[in-house]
């Protein structure tokens, strides 16, 4: 009977965070502080990802397909998310393992700056250029008129999609899969709450049909990055931000950029082929592509 009731701690200490040292001790159960609270933060990611279309299915078909060609455009900031995020966690890992979190705490801070450039980037060209993006993808007059807002709002808000994804890959590459955890939970839980106050103007808030899926999106990751810049400047967590941290570390970012490479590349190309495949369905008209778009978010559901 021990054995069930030490699972059971190691499971409980893995959602409540623990301040053990990865590099002592069992690697099995250091496995499992680490992966349990990924697990449960690609559910909840998984959970929004079909709640959200649900919601914006009410508005009819070229509002689905607004948000699937708008997220096949964003698909490239993940590609550049997820790209960085690769070295930023490698680099802080490393030095956290080398019981150097100052030298982490920079890796830190560089990473947050490169992703803020090209958030920079994307807010320009997305807020200026929407309904020429949205037609470069194939959209119909009718899905442009009703989505430019919707894209401007998500590119234009892109700094709190690359500040999620690389600020939470510091927190896993600290050992502090925890906070990534509750950070996702909390920015979706507040995602999944607004969107449909937002999309059919319930009680107070102004209706605003599918650009408020994209306002809810926008304010949900807003806050998770709020928090999780929040812990980071805390000096709680193993990777504590402070003010000498702040000075720009070129051969830093150089390191972050030389270890992302791959990993950007890697990604880029399942994204061209998903955008390729966006382009082609939107050929077939607004319900083709919605339809698409639907049974793209029960797949994600499925697999995550």
């Amino acid at each position: 009977m021990s054995e069930p009731r030490g699972f059971w701690a190691v499971v409980r200490d893995a959602v409540r965070g623990t301040s053990q040292d990865y590099t002592e001790g069992p690697i099995g159960r250091a496995i499992v502080l680490l992966a349990i609270p990924m697990v449960l933060e690609m559910a909840m990611e998984s959970i929004f990802a079909v709640v959200d279309v649900f919601w914006v299915s009410r508005l009819g078909s070229d509002a689905v397909a607004t948000v699937g060609l708008t997220e096949s455009i964003l698909t490239l900031v993940y590609t550049a998310a997820m790209g960085l995020s690769i070295g930023v966690a490698a680099v802080v890992a490393r030095r956290i393992g080398e019981k150097r979190p100052d030298a982490a705490a920079e890796a830190a801070v560089q990473g947050i700056t490169l992703g803020l450039g090209v958030a920079a980037v994307v807010a320009v060209l997305g807020i200026t250029l929407a309904p020429r993006l949205l037609a470069v993808m194939g959209a119909s007059s009718a899905v442009t008129a009703i989505g430019s807002s919707y894209t401007r709002m998500m590119l234009g808000g892109s700094a709190t999609v690359l500040l999620l994804f690389l600020i939470n890959a510091i927190f896993r590459g600290a050992g502090d899969a925890a906070i990534a955890m509750r950070v996702l939970w909390l920015a979706n839980a507040i995602n999944i709450l607004l969107g449909p106050c937002l999309i059919f103007g319930l009680g107070p808030f102004p209706r605003l049909g599918v650009t408020g899926a994209a306002v809810a999106t926008t304010i949900g990751r807003g806050t998770g990055v709020l928090y999780q810049l929040y812990r980071l400047t805390r000096g709680d967590a193993r990777v504590a931000v402070r003010r000498i941290h702040l000075a720009p570390r070129p051969a830093v970012m150089a390191t972050l950029l030389r270890l992302s490479g791959s990993g950007t590349f890697q990604v880029l190309v399942g994204t061209a082929s998903y955008i390729g495949l966006v382009r082609i369905m939107s050929t077939f008209g607004s319900a083709a592509l919605a339809g698409y778009t639907i049974a793209i978010r029960i797949v994600i559901f499925a697999l995550l």
